[in-house]
């Protein structure tokens, strides 16, 4: 069996922010949007029936507690969640955070506009503040 690899692309546009039991969590290098990323560490995997029903059930749960630390960090208004791969065909989960007047509200965020990577730490400061609230929420789950 072929061993989990990272797309080269979501590699090369995203951060490390954290490990979950099913997926890795990625920070979209794009500071117009607070933009996370659930990578699910399956080889080979493109669609979501290509998971597991227990890796599926796992995957919806994370995007549920992605989405409310998400929010609850951001104030943001509505959470976006989709997996659409035509790109990057890699199994991954977009979780959104959006507010009136973003960038592009209330259209999508894919191909708008150019990437504005996050600039003097901002990324490193989020990236924290989302694994300490990660940690919290895990917390108040155990």
């Amino acid at each position: 069996m072929t061993a989990f690899q990272l797309d080269s692309r979501l590699d090369a546009d995203t951060l490390a922010v954290a490990e979950l039991p099913l997926s890795t969590l990625r920070l979209m290098n794009d500071s117009r949007w607070p933009w996370l990323i659930l990578v699910p560490r399956i080889a080979g995997a493109c669609e979501l029936h290509d998971l597991t029903e227990a890796e599926q059930r796992q995957l919806a749960r994370e995007a549920a507690l992605i989405g409310r630390v998400l929010k609850r960090v951001t104030a943001c208004e509505k959470i976006n969640t989709a997996a659409i791969g035509n790109i990057v065909r890699q199994l991954h989960m977009h979780v959104i955070a959006r507010r009136a007047g973003d960038a592009n509200w209330p259209g999508p965020v894919w191909g708008f506009g150019v990437r504005e990577p996050y600039a003097d730490g901002a990324d490193a400061k989020l990236i924290a503040t989302l694994t300490s609230a990660l940690a919290a929420e895990n917390g108040s789950n155990a």
